[in-house]
């Protein structure tokens, strides 16, 4: 399996930055709304050191407080009405910033190249597009706002702190040193702690999918107990690394809770002994330690949150790790092919560095002809296909149609050129015409693209005629009502019907069928791929009976060409296949 990257610091920053400068409005109407709020909130304590200082003088009548009480208690309202709007509009930034982040996942998701979707870790893959991303949306979604908010508040507070009092403000901000050494201890653990959970959560996935997947085998086989005990491995790694997070969480909250207090006990320490040599009004002592016993909101906020922005970023370098790998096309020219000719030229290909399992390989296919790839389990009849329709690329040597390398091609020429057919397929939790419709590059245009005699058509091509009894016809949802095997592959080759490329590849792609549906959908296929060129790799020997030539492979080679009278007739490993499968 392929490991998948995470993202460094710089890149994650970078990508940060451009979610905020995608939606630059919302977010200067946020700060904007939130620095308003912050100034409204910092009328309060100043009012209230007023009125301590009128009492105090004796200066205080019931008319002056009533009036100090009165605007005390419209910046009250006018601070709750800012916050709330600064709240709905940071509220929709993060759900607009948290639909992007889904999207551009999907999109690098469907940008990777199949071998590669095909050898990262499934489980690891879903964590980051299920955990990670909801980790990342709900961070956008409250974080990003609230942090903001208490963010502008804080700065205020000790601007309005200092403005009281700079000997004040200096004491109050020297107390907050507590805050500073913890947030730092913290900070420098907390990321790789956090990368360390998700890659176990990652773990975990995989193990899980892979049980669920394989638990038949496991019970066949008696490997209960081993399975099991991999299990537990792989629980006991995800749990020490929750441990270290929530030991971590289990530091830093206590510190800084008792840093809250240090500040406000400082200034009416150093306030009380100012004002007892009067070079302090008592309104200003009372001012500035509301001011900083204020502080503690918005400085609650964000230590709360810097937890899940912590959990979060190692979320976003999760998901922005995907950049790293490489797109299925690429910017780079690639000339258009010149006609449908195929050549294997030398190949050599083995999987993740092992040994060879194509062996100098050369094959020429002819456009519009039929060629059969036969020979035993393991002689490399399926890698070569794979090659051929451009999923994978030779170690050594070339595969080109038209002149041009299979491989190099974007995704929506060499869906033209080659479409490789498996026995593996997808069905959709839609309709049946979007199913089909996928022959295209797009469903959207699909659907149109296509009418529904051309679909009917193309499934009475492949003989599924169990079409005809869906209640709502090629409306009927699949997920619902669940096809076998046979139904997905029949649904499968009238895709490949309808997307009509110049070069199909049937990877046994009738072996879900029954032998006569199979044969059928053989002979259909035939007739309506006639002027297409066919590559088949089969087991059952009558479709390299009917094929126009047979390559026989043998370990990683072709060791035999030819048509098949010509190779019954020469006695050698095909006339040994032909009698055995006749008995």
């Amino acid at each position: 399996m392929t490991p998948l990257p995470i993202a460094g610091r710089a890149r994650v920053r970078r990508a940060a930055l451009g979610l905020l400068r995608a939606d630059r409005g919302a977010v200067v109407a946020m700060v904007l709304l939130n620095a308003v709020a912050a100034i409204a909130g910092l009328a309060g304590p100043w009012l209230l050191g007023t009125i301590v200082d009128a009492v105090a003088a004796g200066q205080a009548t019931v008319h002056t407080v009533d009036r100090l009480a009165l605007a005390l208690g419209l910046c009250t309202l006018a601070q709750l009405v800012l916050a709330r709007t600064a709240l709905m509009v940071g509220y929709r930034f993060g759900e607009r910033t948290a639909a992007r982040v889904r999207e551009s996942f999907l999109d690098r998701v469907l940008a990777l190249p199949p071998v590669l979707a095909e050898r990262v870790p499934a489980g690891d893959l879903a964590a980051r597009g299920t955990a990670d991303v909801n980790a990342v949306a709900t961070t956008l979604r409250d974080a990003v706002p609230e942090v903001l908010i208490a963010a502008c508040q804080a700065v205020f507070v000790l601007v309005a702190v200092f403005l009281v009092d700079p000997r004040l403000g200096v004491i109050g901000v020297a107390g907050l040193s507590g805050i500073t050494v913890a947030t730092r201890w913290y900070l420098r653990r907390a990321r790789r702690a956090y990368l360390d959970e998700g890659a176990a959560g990652s773990a975990l996935a995989d193990q899980l999918t892979a049980a669920v997947a394989g638990a038949r085998t496991v019970e066949a086989l008696g490997l209960q107990e081993r399975r099991a005990a991999v299990d537990r491995d792989v629980l006991s790694c995800a749990w020490r690394t929750r441990l270290r997070t929530l030991f971590l969480r289990s530091v830093f909250y206590p510190s800084v809770d008792v840093s809250y207090v240090v500040p406000v006990a400082g200034v009416l320490l150093a306030g009380g002994a100012l004002h007892s040599h009067n070079q302090i009004t008592l309104g200003d002592v009372a001012a500035a330690a509301l001011y900083l016993r204020q502080l503690a909101v918005p400085l609650d906020a964000i230590l709360i949150w810097l937890e899940q922005l912590q959990a979060s970023g190692a979320s976003f370098a999760r998901l922005e790790g995907l950049t790293a790998l490489p797109a299925a096309s690429r910017a780079t020219f690639v000339p258009a092919p010149a006609g449908d000719r195929i050549e294997v030229r030398d190949v050599r290909y083995s999987y993740d560095g092992g040994r060879d399992v194509l062996r100098g390989v050369d094959l020429t296919v002819r456009p519009g002809e039929r060629l059969a790839l036969v020979g035993p389990s393991g002689a490399g009849k399926s890698t070569l296909g794979r090659l051929l329709a451009g999923v994978d690329r030779p170690r050594s040597g070339t595969v080109t149609a038209g002149g041009v390398p299979v491989a190099s091609l974007p995704a929506d020429v060499l869906r033209r050129q080659v479409v490789l057919v498996t026995q593996e397929h997808h069905i959709f939790r839609d309709t049946l015409r979007i199913n089909l419709t996928l022959a295209t590059s797009s469903a959207s245009s699909s659907c149109s693209a296509f009418s529904d005699d051309l679909l009917w058509s193309a499934l009475a091509v492949v003989g599924a005629t169990w079409a005809v009894d869906l209640p709502h016809g090629l409306d009927t949802p699949l997920g619902d009502r669940g096809l076998d095997g046979a139904q997905a592959q029949q649904v499968a080759l009238a895709r490949v019907v309808l997307a009509d490329p110049h070069t199909v590849v049937l990877d046994e792609a009738t072996a879900l069928l029954d032998p006569a549906k199979a044969r059928a959908a053989e002979q259909a296929l035939a007739a309506v791929l006639h002027s297409r060129t066919v590559i088949a790799i089969a087991h059952r020997l009558q479709t390299a009976h009917d094929a126009d030539r047979v390559a026989v492979m043998e370990a990683g080679r072709v060791v035999e060409l030819g048509t098949h009278n010509e190779l019954v007739a020469a006695g050698g490993a095909y006339a040994a296949l032909w009698r055995t499968w006749h008995g």
